[in-house]
């Protein structure tokens, strides 16, 4: 899945990322960025994600560079 920042808070690493695909934004929560080359991200800033639903909720995880998705 690929979107971009809407709002980032490096303090508390949660964020929230507005999807390409029109379907809604998805919250970034602590941990997302673990892994991966992003210590911090920007508004406005393209991400390629995974999505995760909970409790009604869906979250990115794994962010990552790149436009393909995979």
């Amino acid at each position: 899945m690929q979107g971009v920042v809407k709002a980032y808070d490096p303090t508390t690493g949660y964020g929230v990322v507005t999807r390409d695909d029109g379907s809604g934004d998805v919250i970034l929560a602590p941990g997302a960025l673990a892994g991966s080359i992003f210590r911090s991200l920007r508004q406005g800033q393209r991400i390629v994600f995974d999505a995760r639903e909970e409790d009604g909720r869906v979250f990115a995880t794994r962010v990552r560079l790149g436009s393909d998705g995979s």
